[in-house]
């Protein structure tokens, strides 16, 4: 059997109104049980005194004979059932007739005990005035990240069902491609995206296939979101426009959808003077139409909503064009000579921040490659316009075969001369595979590792040298021995210090967890690099960059 139970509170309350498909406390309930076909069994007096019929009107009779008579009411019922019979619980506000008038009236069922059993349902007489209990969850719940599919979908996790039966988030597309800042532009038409929807009593992954999210649209003059973002104030309206319900209607199961509701209100989404896009919000028939009450509601929701918005909209085009420009910054695919196997490893510091690191790798005549890694200190627009002067040239200047010192010294004088002296460390090395050799020099950076065919690895001695920038002049130059299956580790410190760990620690730790790597049976070069930059590199502080070359057998 199924129990109902309704409550009844008067404007006049000086109670805290929650949302409006949550009662804010028992008074004035109204209880009675059905069977889970929804005939009912038990009907007191509180039912009674909230409904007007008495009882021998209502029990042994179905519950949509007696009072869920309005339009859609019958079909909400039938849901509310199998909801039920499966052991779930189900909540509504629906409009309807009770002893002296009509209104909203919020609506709880619930199995009496498992699924299949009797329902409770639980009435009380609602209002729909959404007050600040409601605005101020609201504001506690949107804008906890920055990423805008996110926070768009914190407005509509706050909005369904508490305020209305559906939910959509549109933002104007020229902001989004384009970032075209500005006031609406006067025109026939406005391209939005819909960044996310949702219906109450339905999954996302169901109502994103009929309202797909990032799909472009254009909204005519007939349109009431094109209304509001035009005017730049909330539209309230009882039937979609034409071109919506046409495009819908394309759709499996488009046509039930329009029909499902009977009251609308399109909210426009502004933030630092600019319109960005628009809120839509559906009710159903079995729902109270918008009301002044909403609309101040949904504006303030709105203003709220569109700084969020327009924080993570920011935000994903910095993270957008820091991508791209470190992307850019990467070296182009390398021709690397017979008999050397190179893999190399990069982990930006952040998706949003540009970092100075670099590595380059240069074929030269005779087998011969240069292999060549930097870092700018620094992070940001101007690390990176260091980092890609130092980038070019050095990859000029190894081109021209010139040896790793010389490249350090003209590098070194470069950097000097740029605007603000910035500062950089580098390491240089050409690896000879038929020689098996490798001449070395480096300007105040991390001293390379190097693991023989069946030794663990070991750091080599070279002298650090001056960062570049710094005007030195002088670079001295290693030669050391690479026989074949011999390993040259070059990295940045980002790979090896920490706040939590000094730079000797970290090396210490490199040259271990590099031999181990190595000393893993079957496993690429590749498979080493990222086994070390794995282990030593997720710290978030700082770019991460590992070179590893080995002289084939």
């Amino acid at each position: 059997m199924v129990q109902v139970v309704v409550e009844s509170w008067g404007a006049g309350d000086d109670r805290p109104v929650l949302p409006r498909r949550r009662a804010p406390d028992l008074a004035g309930l109204a209880a009675f049980t059905m069977d889970p076909d929804g005939q009912v069994d038990s009907w007191p007096v509180t039912a009674e005194r909230l409904f007007g019929h008495p009882a021998a009107a209502v029990l042994g009779r179905d519950l949509r004979d007696v009072l869920l008579t309005g339009p859609g009411q019958r079909e909400l019922a039938g849901e509310a059932l199998a909801e039920v019979r499966a052991g779930r619980v189900w909540t509504s506000t629906l409009a309807m007739a009770f002893a002296g008038g009509s209104g909203p009236v919020a609506i709880r069922c619930e199995p009496l005990a498992g699924p299949g059993s009797g329902v409770l349902v639980i009435a009380q007489h609602a209002t729909l005035v959404v007050g600040s209990d409601w605005l101020r969850h609201a504001r506690d719940l949107i804008g906890t990240t920055l990423d805008l599919p996110r926070t768009a979908g914190e407005v509509v996790s706050v909005s369904v069902p508490a305020f209305a039966d559906a939910a959509a988030v549109f933002v104007a597309e020229r902001l989004l491609a384009a970032d075209e800042a500005g006031r609406h532009q006067a025109g026939p038409t406005a391209v939005v995206r819909r960044i996310v929807a949702r219906v109450v009593g339905q999954p996302a992954e169901v109502t994103d296939v009929l309202l797909p999210p990032n799909e472009v649209l254009v909204l005519s003059e007939t349109s009431p979101s094109y209304r509001a973002m035009r005017s730049n104030s909330p539209v309230v309206f009882d039937e979609l426009d034409p071109d919506t319900t046409e495009r819908l209607a394309r759709r499996p199961g488009g046509l039930e959808f329009t029909a499902r509701y009977a009251s609308f209100l399109a909210v426009p989404l502004t933030a630092r003077g600019v319109v960005l896009g628009c809120m839509t919000f559906c009710r159903a028939p079995s729902s109270p139409s918008f009301g002044p009450a909403d609309i101040a509601a949904a504006d303030e929701l709105a203003s709220r909503a569109g700084v969020s918005i327009d924080n993570a909209r920011l935000y994903d085009r910095e993270r957008r064009a820091a991508v791209a420009l470190q992307q850019g910054m990467l070296p182009a695919e390398s021709k690397v000579p017979a008999g050397l196997e190179v893999a190399g490893r990069f982990l930006p510091v952040g998706l949003s921040v540009v970092g100075g690191d670099w590595h380059d790798i240069v074929a030269l005549p005779g087998g011969r490659a240069a292999l060549i890694v930097g870092d700018a200190m620094g992070h940001g627009p101007e690390a990176a316009a260091v980092m890609v002067q130092l980038r070019t040239a050095a990859h000029t200047l190894a081109e021209l075969d010139l040896p790793p010192g010389e490249v350090l010294r003209k590098l070194d004088r470069m950097a000097a001369s740029l605007p603000g002296a910035p500062f950089a460390t580098c390491v240089a090395a050409v690896v000879d595979t038929a020689r098996g050799n490798c001449v070395i020099a480096a300007a105040g950076h991390p001293p390379p590792a190097v693991a023989g065919p069946d030794g663990p690895a070991q750091l080599l001695e070279l002298p650090a040298g001056l960062p570049l920038g710094l005007g030195a002049g002088s670079v001295e130059t290693t030669e050391v021995r690479l026989p074949p299956g011999a390993v040259l580790a070059l990295y940045t410190d980002g790979l090896v210090e920490t706040r939590a760990r000094s730079l000797e620690d970290g090396i210490t730790a490199l040259r271990d967890a590099l031999s181990a790597a190595l000393a893993r049976p079957g496993g690429t070069l590749d498979d080493c690099c990222e086994a070390v930059t794995q282990e030593l590199g997720p710290h978030g502080e700082d770019d991460v960059t590992l070179v590893l070359a080995r002289v084939q057998p």
